[in-house]
């Protein structure tokens, strides 16, 4: 019987466009689930929008929408990378749909029926200028774990540490800036420190599925059972996991508790369930039957499940989401698949950091999505690491390899098959069907490979094999055997093999490249490749099609321009008459100036650690800066004072613990209230009157005190 999977990846939150790091995740996941369906396996491969919390219901007010339409807005986005990645999901949620909705009420009552749910008053965190519980992800401050600065309010992105958003040293507040207060609030918690909970994950995170597979890699496990399992004191970090939050919030109503919703990390993962049963909905064409088929399917002992995510989630997903499956009596994953970040440099790729690569941009610039999904599988393996991209490596793995090695192969042959024998192939001799068995011979080699994520390994075997192909052609050499006189048969022969050869070759590359095997499979008029199709050979007699070059090289150009920054806008023109005259942001823009004008400036990432009134001033604030300067003789940050003015806009408890951008290198400028060090910037209109207001620029999450702004 072909086995029946149930694939995910990882949800992508719902508040922004793709990065190049779901793109990855997604090429990686699309790569094992198409050499399953080549093997004959059953495959539902689904992923949906992460679609709550008080971020997404945040941004919603900002842009004036309601949260469920600035949800579709980004859904409607999503089409243009799947297609152009050749990333083919068989259905696409939401965590808003009915579906999830259902399943996550009905998950927590079961959960609370295994009495696992208590509730408890908790200290939270308020915002008391914004008038509102804090979400985990709107409260900054130090990791209290190792004293990472500027680390969200539940989980440290630098040692990986899980806690409470009240055990942050130094708190303030995202949204507002202010230092929040405490205030109690009855909470809901999914009891973890459960002897129960505790002896199953123990059991299951050192597991393995029914194939012997484990359920996780080793490394993933070495850094878990740092929560899991008991110190030298016999304490353990895994506490009890709060899954409710307090009314304003963007999520589903928890049962029976007015004003209070589901932690969007408990709904999230079920998301995976939901999405798969939306899926059974539309193949049935009715929610009563495609929920039957759904429950069929999931209670089926032969589903295997497994889901790719990145190594930023795993606590989530190693953790949390076993133990809600298994206590709510449902079928707990076979694996879950971890993989590193995509970096540039040794450093993750960040596009506010100027170091990203905007899938979008690449595809704009007619670079082939294949060069893209064979470099990253091409770098890929089994283990959590981080996948380096090098944009000299880029070009010379596919220029070399692609291009070189396994098209080199088809341009070589193909065109004297159509020209001297009327495009049929012809008999193979014994030393052809030598090396044809050598390529098949490593069919199962490679199968294994795909199927333990080896790619890198899967795609270097199948390099070596064209590697021997080419030597074969180079000992034959096609182009001098068409010009001696006696040897078409012969020439005949090789050529025939190197298109028997190259059609192995393309069966090994079809997880990774489907468009162009799909191209492939035109031109030699077969059935689309499997690798059981590697056995048979194409035969003498059948006939190929004309031979059109495959797949172009990797221009530097393009990738000059992948990674260039971005255009300066032109200097405006004159509106037409009749049209208006107005200008971006009030006034024309700026003489040009050359790049080595730019670098004059030194702007700095600082920390606004104090902000007071000026007396005396109505325009001016002091403001003291951190940008990450050092530290003086007694061990205090070093600082600058610098006065801005922006009084009409902030009050100085609005600004403090806010990150901004500051012009590091202006000389010091003696002013009547004290000495100014510096610069920070601020947008605002040409004309206050019209359009008054001013915005101090604050940089996106992640980025650092002392970072150059470039």
């Amino acid at each position: 019987m072909p086995r029946q999977l149930f694939v995910t990846t990882a949800l992508p939150y719902a508040n922004g466009n793709f990065h190049i790091g779901h793109i990855m995740e997604y090429i990686q996941a699309d790569i094992w689930v198409r050499y399953q369906r080549m093997m004959g396996s059953r495959v539902h491969f689904v992923c949906a929008d992460d679609a709550h919390g008080a971020p997404i219901m945040i941004a919603a007010e900002k842009a004036g929408k309601t949260p469920q339409q600035f949800v579709a807005d980004i859904a409607a986005g999503r089409k243009p990378y799947l297609d152009g990645f050749h990333i083919g999901f068989d259905n696409w949620h939401s965590t808003d749909g009915a579906e999830n909705h259902e399943l996550a009420q009905q998950i927590y009552r079961d959960l609370k029926a295994a009495g696992l749910i208590f509730t408890r008053v908790i200290a939270q965190f308020f915002d008391t200028e914004k008038n509102m519980f804090l979400p985990d992800r709107f409260i900054k401050g130090e990791c209290p774990k190792c004293g990472s600065a500027d680390q969200y309010g539940d989980n440290c992105e630098v040692c990986g540490a899980v806690y409470n958003p009240t055990e942050v040293k130094n708190p303030y507040s995202a949204l507002s800036g202010v230092t929040p207060v405490l205030r109690d609030s009855e909470h809901y918690f999914f009891k973890l420190s459960d002897p129960r909970c505790v002896a199953f994950l123990e059991k299951w995170t050192q597991g393995a599925n029914a194939s012997g597979q484990a359920h996780l890699q080793g490394e993933v496990y070495n850094k878990i059972k740092e929560w899991l399992l008991p110190d030298e004191d016999g304490k353990r970090e895994l506490g009890d996991w709060d899954i409710s939050r307090d009314a304003p919030y963007f999520g589903i109503e928890i049962p029976d508790a007015p004003g209070k919703y589901f932690y969007v990390w408990l709904d999230a993962p079920i998301g995976y369930l939901a999405a798969l049963k939306n899926r059974f909905i539309k193949l049935a064409g009715g929610a009563t039957l495609g929920a039957q088929q759904y429950d069929a399917f999931m209670a089926d002992p032969a589903t295997e499940q497994y889901h790719f995510i990145g190594k930023d989630i795993i606590t989530f997903h190693t953790l949390f989401w076993p133990a809600m499956l298994h206590f709510s009596g449902r079928k707990t994953p076979n694996a879950i698949f971890v993989h590193g970040f995509l970096t540039v440099n040794s450093e993750k790729m960040s596009k506010s950091r100027g170091t990203g690569l905007d899938p979008l941009k690449y595809l704009s610039l007619g670079m082939n999505p294949e060069w893209l999904r064979y470099y990253i599988a091409a770098k890929l393996n089994a283990r959590n690491e981080d996948v380096e991209f090098s944009p000299e490596d880029f070009m010379a793995r596919v220029n070399s390899d692609l291009v070189g090695k396994y098209i080199n192969i088809a341009s070589r042959a193909a065109g004297f098959i159509a020209k001297r024998f009327d495009g049929k192939l012809g008999a193979v001799s014994a030393d052809g069907a030598a090396l044809l068995t050598q390529l098949r011979v490593e069919r199962a080699s490679i199968e294994q490979l795909y199927e333990s994520r080896e790619f890198a390994k899967a795609l270097r075997e199948t390099m070596l094999l064209a590697d021997r192909v080419n030597e074969y052609v180079d000992a034959n050499k096609p182009w001098e055997l068409a010009k001696q006189e006696g040897m078409t048969e012969r020439l005949h022969d090789v050529c025939t093999v190197c298109m028997e050869a190259f059609s192995v070759l393309t069966a090994y590359l079809k997880p990774v490249l489907p468009a162009l095997a799909a191209q492939v499979e035109a031109f030699l008029g077969i059935a689309p490749l499997t690798f059981d199709s590697t056995r048979q050979a194409l035969g003498a007699g059948h006939r190929i099609g004309n031979y059109q070059h495959l797949l172009q090289r990797v221009d530097i150009k393009q990738l000059e321009a992948l990674f260039e920054a971005p255009v300066e806008a032109p200097s405006p023109q004159p509106s037409p008459a009749g049209r208006g005259s107005e200008q971006p942001g009030g006034e024309e823009i700026a003489a040009t100036i050359s790049i080595d004008d730019f670098s004059k400036i030194d702007l700095r990432i600082a920390r606004i650690v104090n902000c007071e009134p000026v007396a005396g001033s109505t325009k001016l604030l002091r403001l003291t800066l951190d940008a990450g300067e050092g530290t003086d003789p007694q061990g205090k940050p070093i600082t600058r004072n610098v006065f801005s003015g922006i009084a009409s806009a902030y009050q100085p408890q609005q600004l403090i613990g806010k990150f901004t951008v500051m012009v590091a290198n202006l000389a010091p400028r003696k002013m009547k209230f004290g000495l100014s060090e510096g610069m920070v910037l601020a947008a605002s209109h040409a004309d206050e009157k019209s359009s008054p207001g001013i915005y101090v620029l604050e940089p996106f999450a992640g980025a650092q005190v002392g970072m150059r702004v470039r």
